[in-house]
């Protein structure tokens, strides 16, 4: 059974033999009509040329901003967000605003939020009384462009919190509760949750509903769908018959050439006006 969701591509792993400013256009001649990517600058508050050369080349490549990180840290040096991190807090709401801004230009509206790792110097629970407050002022944030935030369960990081989809659910929860904030939604990264032992089939069923932004990437390896062993064509369409009608991202590392990778998807599932 083939679904119909639109695939989109996640710039910050595929074409990285790219520069970053090339990949939207490189994603728009493979075929796709979306991106998404983790935050794209080295600080939280880049330089203003820097953000607009940003979004002249998602606009100039005529393709969708889909989905944008919130500044996470050195991610290459293990960070995974500053939203529970106390010594960095202002650094991530001082970076809530251009990303606002990059949302506000780009017509993006979903927004991922990595929770961050546990740290020495707090404890967990003084972590988590600050994570529900900046997912609070984030939502708040977002909510001015119509946009959500995300949170996602993450594998491979072992001080990362949140591994599966009931942990993150259940901080949207609190948020919520705390604060009255409607606009936070799961990220569904069927990778991660697999990998972290989560039953994704009955994530599925029980949590269509709350999944915000879903992403894909075949297990194990993390490799493009086909060169591991989960059901993801089977999964996509039951999210779809769950209700889901958002994007699909690819947020996998190619085996081979990122072109190469694309071999799975014929070229005319590649575009968003297939989806009903």
């Amino acid at each position: 059974m083939l679904h119909s969701l639109p695939f989109e591509v996640n710039c910050s792993l595929l074409f990285t033999e790219l520069p970053l400013l090339e990949r939207p256009a490189a994603v728009k001649a493979a075929g796709f009509d979306g991106v998404e990517f983790w935050w794209p600058f080295a600080e939280a508050v880049p330089a203003d040329n820097d953000v607009d050369a940003f979004v002249r080349a998602v606009r100039d490549a005529g393709v969708q901003l889909v989905g944008l990180n919130f500044f996470a840290g050195d991610m290459p040096g293990g960070d995974r967000g500053l939203v529970s991190w106390p010594a960095r807090a202002q650094e991530l709401r001082d970076n809530v605003d251009v990303v606002v801004g990059i949302g506000e230009q780009l017509g993006c509206r979903a927004f991922n939020a990595l929770y961050g790792n546990r740290v020495d110097d707090a404890a967990a629970a003084e972590q988590d009384e600050l994570a529900a407050e900046n997912l609070a002022y984030a939502a708040r944030a977002v909510a001015r462009i119509d946009g959500t935030v995300l949170l996602e369960p993450v594998s491979g990081a072992d001080r990362y919190p949140l591994l599966t989809a009931g942990d993150a659910l259940a901080v949207i929860d609190r948020v919520r509760e705390e604060s009255g904030a409607e606009n936070l939604g799961l990220l569904a990264d069927l990778y991660h949750l697999a990998v972290n032992g989560d039953d994704v089939d009955k994530v599925i069923t029980d949590h269509a509903a709350r999944v915000a932004h879903v992403q894909i990437a075949d297990a194990p390896g993390r490799n493009e769908p086909g060169t591991g062993e989960l059901p993801l064509e089977r999964q996509l369409a039951d999210l779809e018959a769950g209700g889901y009608r958002g994007w699909v991202g690819l947020e996998y590392k190619p085996s081979g050439t990122t072109l190469d990778s694309f071999g799975w998807l014929p070229r005319e599932r590649r575009t968003a006006t297939t989806t009903g």
